[in-house]
């Protein structure tokens, strides 16, 4: 399969030598050079993967990929940059990023790390069937929808597979190290502050039932509890 990749990166020299490897390695890459054209680009196609630098001349890429949350939420990206700073890397993952990569890189490494992004955002979580029934929410696998009497979200393919995972064990823990490497690929310092954020993202998603609580066991990982009403 040939994974289509939006490379937004405004040093010429970088752009030009990342576009040629990746392009080598069996990529489809497209490259841009600003935050106004990334945004032309995604508004008629639809990446498997986008690589965003921070320092782009128009928009920085923080606020790029608040963007590309909102518009093209089942995109994952990754930053390529040269900003360093821990409250940067924070704010990166903060955002929804799959990775967070400080410049300069090694191009084998930048593509393993790719591969691990698209292996395990691009297929869907392995469950008997289509639908999960929480509380008084459905969730359906394969569109990724959540649905209440409330309304209905659509959810990225990450917090797809955390929900599923979460799902499969209602009522019981679920190892944080399972959760890790089984999603994010690895038991890092930052795979653990992502997977913090998504987990903070499904309880609002599922806020409008009190019977369900997503709570965290201190050092060991985490339970979906789902109290049965009583009629």
């Amino acid at each position: 399969m040939i994974y289509k990749v939006l490379l937004v990166e405004d040093n010429e020299n970088l752009g030009y030598m990342l576009k040629e490897y990746l392009a080598m390695k069996n990529f489809h890459i497209d490259w841009v050079t600003s935050g106004s054209s990334a945004k032309i680009f995604l508004k008629s196609n639809k990446p498997n993967l986008i690589i965003l630098d921070v320092g782009l001349p128009d928009i920085d890429g923080f606020q790029l990929a608040q963007w590309i949350k909102t518009e093209c939420p089942s995109v994952p990206f990754l930053f390529l940059t040269a900003r360093v700073l821990k409250i940067d890397v924070l704010k990166g993952f903060n955002l929804g990023a799959e990775d967070y990569i400080k410049k300069p890189i090694d191009e084998e490494e930048l593509v393993m790390r790719m591969m691990a992004i698209l292996n395990r955002t691009s297929k869907e979580p392995v469950i008997p069937t289509s639908n999960l029934n929480i509380g008084r929410y459905h969730f359906n696998k394969n569109t990724r929808i959540l649905s209440s009497p409330n309304g209905e979200r659509r959810l990225t393919a990450m917090e797809s597979k955390l929900l599923v995972m979460l799902s499969q064990k209602l009522n019981q823990v679920v190892e944080r190290s399972l959760l890790l490497n089984e999603i994010w690929g690895n038991d890092d310092y930052f795979s653990r502050k992502s997977m913090d954020v998504f987990i903070s993202r499904l309880r609002k998603y599922l806020a409008e039932d009190q019977n369900i609580k997503l709570l965290n066991v201190h050092n060991t990982g985490f339970i979906l509890n789902v109290e049965t009403e009583m009629i």
